[in-house]
């Protein structure tokens, strides 16, 4: 079968990721426009298409006779329309469980360097201000600890677990929310409004869908009693940047630590860059997914489904 993917630079360029057994014609691009002509005209023969962002809509398609699967390199499945899948008979697949380790471990990484202003202190001592200050030690920001704090964490799925699990070794209390509006299906949940007001720290993990598009906005930034930071390693949807964004500036919140922003890359507009200075506010480029491992892990369980997908259908 053939096989074409249509933007294998969402991956790290020295990783070794060959073509899946059984498939026979194997094409390569790093990144392809996302309009209509570009996409049918690669994928024309193509029997599988391997995509992480490229958006592939109805009317592609339906202009793909002989395309079979769609497998998406990722865990997320709104660029693709599965309505079309279903109607023409094409197989939509993801790949999850990949970075149960890389995101866990990227989301303490933000959640540390925001809590010890790291980025602030780290500037410090490369622009002068310790040697101009004399001390043997900066402490202009506070150091904040871990250990006693509470963590609410929004989305308890594998990664939000592993985080609850990381979480208690730094002797964190952790509290899981509750869906928005619920009660709490059993002793392991708090309601939502209860986690927003007892947390030092609340982690977002949730996927981003109608319920939860801006779940972080004005309304719930209110109830946070403790002026926690957030700690969002979801999607950039999940929070309203120009509330959150208020927040920071009136120290309604401590700060904001994300790898997600509602257009990727950031836009110059978004007003999360107006934080660039903030001490408690680090960003990254929506890589937490992303260690060597991960990447790794994610091709094999990619390789194995498209294997056994061709096996099936012959």
């Amino acid at each position: 079968m053939k096989a074409v993917f249509l933007d294998r630079g969402t991956f790290s360029q020295d990783l070794d990721l060959p073509a899946p057994a059984g498939v026979t014609d194997y094409v390569v691009y790093s990144d392809s426009p996302e309009d209509t002509q570009t996409i049918v005209e690669r994928c024309q023969d193509a029997d599988i298409i391997f995509t992480n962002k490229i958006k592939i809509s109805a009317e592609e398609i339906s202009n793909l006779p002989k395309l079979k699967l769609i497998q998406l390199t990722a865990t997320g499945m709104n660029n693709v329309d599965s309505d079309a899948c279903d109607k023409h008979g094409v197989t939509l697949y993801n790949v999850a469980g990949y970075a149960v380790k890389s995101v866990p471990e990227h989301t303490f990484m933000l959640m540390t360097m925001a809590m010890r202003a790291a980025i602030h202190y780290h500037q410090k001592v490369i622009d002068g201000s310790w040697s101009d200050d004399g001390g043997f030690c900066l402490l202009d920001v506070p150091l904040i600890d871990l250990e006693d704090k509470t963590l609410g964490i929004i989305g308890v799925g594998t990664i939000g677990k592993r985080v609850t699990q990381i979480a208690r070794a730094y002797g964190m209390t952790v509290l899981w929310a509750e869906h928005q509006g619920q009660a709490p299906r059993n002793e392991d949940y708090t309601a939502f409004d209860e986690v927003l007001a007892r947390s030092d720290v609340i982690s977002l993990h949730c996927p981003l869908n109608e319920d939860t598009k801006h779940l972080i906005n004005k309304d719930t930034l209110a109830k946070m009693q403790k002026q926690p930071l957030i700690v969002n390693v979801a999607r950039g949807g999940i929070v309203d940047s120009q509330a959150l964004t208020a927040a920071v500036n009136n120290e309604q919140i401590l700060g904001y630590a994300s790898d997600v922003f509602e257009a990727e890359p950031i836009t110059e507009d978004d007003p999360l860059l107006s934080l660039k200075d903030h001490p408690r506010v680090i960003f990254s480029p929506h890589n937490a997914w992303g260690s060597e491992s991960a990447q790794l892990t994610l091709w094999r369980i990619l390789s194995k489904q498209v294997s056994a997908f061709i096996d099936k259908t012959g």
